[in-house]
């Protein structure tokens, strides 16, 4: 025992044993309390926590049968079933000492002891219920985890009717290996609800991997998704395995699928239909075997009426379609949501925050979201870092003015490229050149309006 540790508790009627207890472990020991009689246990025990109990076996009431030691010891763990208890004895109750470990004592130190004797087995008492309440938290985080996992749908919550159809078609698609499609705008949780489908699936111990169409240049596309071969390239150093390699057996989550270009549509329904692919600088097919899931924000079917996107990609990808309602659609949710993330956040930032009241919630239903559920993850997130107060109110939360309405845009031309170009201006213009709220209003991440913008010269 190099370094005081523990917290201990003695119990004796003999004033001397208690003397020489505390001179002893007080070099050792964080803190000793000494008690000269048992009847003042409950109350101490209900208000301090002990590591060890060091509890004499017989006292004036009975000196020879220990039935007290036993009465106590019972009495010990009923307020704390975890205690260690060890019991001091005289050499000739060594045997009633033994009955009391079978009924629940850790130990027993015999009189009169020896000091080495005593510490090696006062420190081994104290390990003892370090590891026992290591136990009994372990226990309980893996209670609250398997409640939380027994929950159908632990990432995104909602009571809306909306909602539950959502909830109702990912039971029924994520035990198949269909292809699924999810359609909904910036901010509904489409990725959470690709998450939710993999680990309800099959394939939920396998791996999860996501990619971001969105973010990967036409350039690297063929390498990020189907990988490359060393010196395939310019900085080909190493042979690199693409995402489809890497998520084979598991799930690959292709997100903004909407976004590529046809000649790169063009290369994953290849990879699609055959279930191989091809590395860059390679010519021996690799075979795959992924659950495919796609999403996307872009009106898919707008786009295959004007040949931007190939009809036989999208029903290739789309076996069964999933669509996230905004959430101005489910205004119902919203004070479910607030308080869900309220408590998310109280904890992260140690707040005591208990509530948001009425008017706030008011406040929070009545505006559109632009960015849907995230948006208003980040209002109830700012709220709890910058608030000083238990309550959230109205004046919490600082929301983006309404949009302004702009009218009809007048084009001189139907080219589309032309019209694009056109739009995203105006929208930069109208936003003051705030690139999140223009990629918000013109329903792209910022990834893919940076990219349009280099392409326009913008």
């Amino acid at each position: 025992m190099a370094e005081k540790t523990g917290k201990i508790l003695a119990v004796d009627d003999n004033e001397d044993i208690l003397f020489a207890l505390r001179m002893l472990l007080k070099q050792h020991v964080e803190r000793i309390v000494t008690l000269n009689s048992p009847d003042q246990i409950p109350i101490v025990l209900n208000h301090e926590k002990f590591d060890v109990i060091l509890l004499d076996m017989n006292f004036t009431k009975d000196a020879i049968s220990g039935q007290e030691g036993f009465d106590w010891l019972g009495k010990i763990l009923e307020i704390d079933p975890e205690a260690v208890v060890v019991f001091i004895t005289a050499y000739g109750d060594a045997e009633k000492a033994v009955k009391a470990i079978k009924m629940g004592a850790t130990d027993f130190i015999l009189k009169p002891w020896q000091n080495e004797k005593l510490l090696a087995t006062v420190s081994s008492a104290i390990k003892l219920r370090r590891s026992r309440l290591e136990a009994d938290e372990l226990r309980v985080k893996q209670k609250e985890m398997s409640a939380v996992m027994d929950q159908p749908f632990t990432d995104f919550i909602g009571n809306s009717e909306q909602m539950q159809q959502v909830f109702s078609t990912i039971k029924k698609v994520a035990q198949t290996d269909a292809n699924v499609l999810i359609l909904g705008e910036n901010g509904t949780g489409k990725e959470l609800v690709a998450r939710a489908l993999h680990r309800h699936s099959m394939r939920r111990d396998e791996v999860f991997i996501s990619v971001d169409l969105g973010s990967i240049s036409e350039t690297l596309f063929e390498s990020e998704l189907f990988g490359h071969e060393k010196g395939a390239f310019t900085d080909a150093r190493k042979e690199k395995p693409g995402r489809f390699e890497i998520a084979s057996g598991g799930t690959l989550f292709l997100d903004e699928v909407g976004n590529l270009s046809l000649p790169l549509q063009t290369k994953l329904l290849t990879a699609i239909e055959r279930r191989e692919v091809t590395r860059v600088g390679a010519n021996k097919p690799i075979p795959v075997d992924v659950r495919l899931i796609c999403a996307t924000n872009n009106d898919v079917y707008d786009m295959v009426s004007n040949n931007l996107f190939r009809q036989d990609l999208l029903y290739r990808i789309n076996t069964v379609e999933i669509h996230l309602p905004p959430l101005r659609e489910r205004a119902d949710d919203i004070a479910l949501l607030a308080n869900h993330f309220l408590k998310i956040f109280s904890k992260k930032y140690k707040k005591n925050i208990k509530g948001i009241n009425t008017a706030a919630i008011n406040k929070l239903m009545h505006y559109s979201w632009p960015g849907n559920v995230r948006e208003l993850q980040h209002a109830i997130e700012r709220a709890v870092i910058m608030t000083d107060s238990q309550i959230l109110d109205p004046d919490s939360f600082i929301l983006s003015p309404p949009r302004r309405k702009t009218g009809e845009l007048d084009f001189d031309t139907y080219n589309l490229e032309a019209i694009e170009k056109q739009v995203i201006e105006k929208v930069l213009k109208l936003n003051q050149g705030n690139i999140t709220q223009a990629a918000q209003e013109l329903g792209l991440t910022r990834t893919s309006l940076y990219r349009r913008m280099e392409k326009y010269g913008l």
